[in-house]
């Protein structure tokens, strides 16, 4: 996974997937779904991301702990 802010467009793009894009779909104004042939979703991109994100500009990624049966 990757995550991208682009400060000069005000984009934040959040890549799952290293496959083509076969279909875009703008599922909110400013938020673009993209998806493989396959219908998975590859990546996420947010414009005018400064208004939108908290904080466009960090991350914070967490695991959460394995669930025990």
């Amino acid at each position: 996974m990757k995550v991208t802010y682009d400060c000069e467009t005000d984009t934040l793009t959040v890549v799952f997937s290293d496959v083509p894009v076969a279909e875009s779909d703008e599922d909110k104004p400013g938020v673009i779904l993209d998806y493989d042939a396959s219908g998975n979703l590859v990546s996420l991109e947010i414009l005018d991301a400064s208004r939108r994100v908290a904080q466009p500009t960090g991350i914070e990624y967490r695991v959460a702990p394995a669930a025990t049966p």
